[in-house]
């Protein structure tokens, strides 16, 4: 059953097209991402689907309730996590919680039960009476998620729930936001700019680039769509040529190219063929001084798909595919 159905959603501010004819659908209980850099249209997406903007062409189902005709319904069944803090500071987190818990009318019993639960999940239970002004910037994003989920919704919009904050205090967010999905079944809608909080969290991602969903698919689906692992050969001076030449006639090898002393590959089955490396670089009577393995992974898919890393919002894409694939090949 899908929760969301979108169907030719469009969205221009004068001449800039910031959401380009988008067609998809998510499923009921489902987490999913949409995966782009700054400025790819992913925060515009999620306001037209929250209500906060209206489309300029196209429409969408969320949870049975039209974007366009029936805002309430949608609202109501809704959470949404703000990239941009929009906690009371000057109340606790019990506080907090219990001022929108009235607003969605919660009766004073089920109130309290919710909000101990919510508190507990994403463990801030210790710090349900300490004013807003003093929780850390992980403590904050905890409690805008629990503040989301207090009217139980259907739908739970989580904007860039990790930006800004250090990479132990995003891990455990990742964790809370799992546990939410499983322990409540909600469907979950991510963005996100950073590869692995997509590749770690979600079951299905939509890339989008320039308004554009690039590709749609799980996160393994996704980065097996580049048939192969990159490997990156030092090799002895002079034996760069005898080995490309030796192993650019094996059907495995998908690409090979050679510069500055090292050949680097693209090849299927990296692991199980690496030892065939060494045994077809020794009868051509090479030598080989190094060798890494790289497997693909969603920034790989991404400068594939659209010519440049996802950190980059200018220049020229070309050149940006050639540096990011040394890059990698180095790593």
């Amino acid at each position: 059953m899908n929760i969301i159905e979108i169907s030719g959603l469009t969205k221009r501010f004068d001449e800039l097209t910031a959401v380009d004819n988008v067609s998809l659908s998510v499923e009921k209980g489902e987490l999913f991402g949409l995966l782009g850099p700054n400025g790819a249209g992913k925060t515009t997406m999620i306001n037209m689907l929250t209500t906060l903007l209206k489309p300029t062409s196209g429409t969408a189902e969320v949870a049975g309730y039209n974007i366009g005709t029936d805002s309430g319904g949608v609202r109501r069944n809704i959470g949404i996590v703000f990239q941009d803090p929009s906690l009371d500071l000057g109340l606790t987190g019990m506080e907090n919680l219990e001022f929108h818990a009235m607003m969605y009318n919660i009766g004073s019993a089920e109130r309290k039960e919710r909000i101990h639960e919510l508190l507990d999940i994403v463990g801030l239970s210790d710090k349900a009476d300490t004013l807003v002004e003093y929780y850390s910037g992980g403590m904050k994003r905890r409690l805008e998620i629990a503040r989301g989920l207090i009217h139980r919704p259907e739908v739970l919009f989580l904007d860039e729930p990790t930006l800004g904050l250090d990479a132990q205090t995003r891990r455990k967010i990742w964790d809370y936001i799992r546990t939410l999905n499983d322990e409540y079944s909600t469907t979950i809608i991510l963005t996100t700019h950073y590869m692995e909080e997509a590749d770690y969290l979600c079951e299905r991602i939509a890339i989008i680039d320039n308004g554009n969903i690039a590709a749609l698919d799980t996160p393994a689906n996704l980065k097996n769509c580049l048939k192969g692992e990159n490997v990156r050969l030092g090799v002895e001076d002079g034996h760069a040529d005898l080995i490309t030449e030796a192993l650019v006639k094996m059907p495995w090898v998908v690409d090979i190219e050679s510069e500055d002393g090292f050949v680097s590959l693209t090849i299927t089955d990296g692991e199980e063929n690496i030892p065939e490396i060494f045994r077809i670089a020794h009868s051509a009577g090479a030598g080989i001084s190094s060798v890494n393995l790289h497997k693909p992974s969603l920034e790989d898919v991404f400068i594939h798909l659209t010519g440049s890393s996802i950190r980059e919002e200018k220049g020229d894409r070309r050149s940006a595919r050639r540096e990011n694939r040394r890059r990698r090949m180095m790593r």
